[in-house]
């Protein structure tokens, strides 16, 4: 099946530059980097403050500042500065271990909901800055490479490996081709060497990157397939050479990090999936239920 790729509002020429950084950044010197760190984490603070004001917050010197411009091709900083009109926020997220002492800290205080009610709030600022229109925009541009693709493989491991398969379980439902990388009992290789050039690969992670992850990501940029990143960072060795970067928040006073924007996602990107596919999506999902219900999955009363 191919879906007609009507292009969508073109994604930002700062996002552009940001997902350039982002490649480039294992190979800046560390003042560079220092930089970058500020530029990806903050591009708000970029459009809004001074070069000077940047680099002390940055804790580089302005001529660093104006050294990371050039090398993204720009003349001068302000006109690098100008593209930055909306924020990517990202923020490092602690040890798990620093979490729980906070989640327990946060307990202890004299308010009785106050871990819920912090729960609550973060919960909501996540999904709030999930669908924001940078998001919907990639939405638009992600779901038909998904249906055009020979295949689609889903990979994530360690926490993400619920996003994964929950991406994989419901979206073979009405997409035959999507499959997920299991990694099970040494067969990673064995299901990674089935990925070519003409395939897409979704894969999800967030700080700390599970290093099987990144070392899966490797294969898949050698064999040519398209990436969508799912993460937290466009400082993330998953955002790197991919076609696609969704960067979501997932601060929470949980001492584990949040998947909730995650599932939100995924949920939202196959919706827009299954209204680009027609009659033959329509009859997939009937044949799916049709047999679980012959073969007893659910439950009758």
């Amino acid at each position: 099946m191919t879906i007609e790729t009507s292009q969508p509002q073109h994604i930002s020429d700062a996002d552009r530059v940001l997902k350039q950084l982002a490649s480039l950044y294992p190979t800046l010197t560390t003042q560079l980097k220092k930089a970058a760190d500020f530029i990806l984490e903050h591009p708000v603070e970029v459009a809004l403050l001074s070069i000077r004001k940047s680099a002390e917050t940055a804790s580089v010197t302005p001529s660093t500042m104006t050294r990371l411009a050039k090398t993204l091709g720009f003349e001068r900083y302000d006109s690098f500065r100008q593209l930055f009109q909306e924020a990517i926020h990202t923020k490092a997220p602690s040890s798990f271990s620093q979490r729980a002492e906070s989640l327990q800290n946060l307990a202890s205080n004299n308010t009785e909901n106050n871990v819920l009610s912090e729960f609550s709030t973060t919960t909501f600022n996540n999904l709030e800055h999930c669908f924001q229109e940078d998001t919907l925009t990639k939405l638009e541009l992600a779901a038909p490479m998904i249906v055009n693709a020979r295949k689609v493989f889903a990979i994530g491991f360690r926490d993400t490996f619920a996003c994964a398969h929950h991406f994989a379980y419901v979206g073979q439902i009405a997409f035959p081709h999507i499959k997920l990388i299991r990694g099970y009992q040494g067969t990673l290789l064995t299901e990674l060497a089935e990925i070519n050039a003409q395939d897409v690969v979704i894969v999800f992670g967030s700080e700390p990157y599970a290093i099987d992850t990144v070392n899966a990501l490797k294969i898949v940029r050698e064999a040519g397939a398209k990436i969508i990143a799912v993460t937290d960072s466009l400082r993330s060795p998953l955002a790197a050479e991919a076609e696609i970067v969704f960067t979501l928040n997932n601060e929470t006073p949980h001492f584990f990090g949040t998947l909730v924007p995650v599932i939100a996602l995924i949920e939202a990107l196959l919706s827009v999936c299954v209204s680009l596919g027609g009659s033959e999506i329509v009859h997939n999902i009937n044949q799916f239920e049709e047999n679980l219900r012959r073969l007893g999955g659910y439950y009758t009363p």
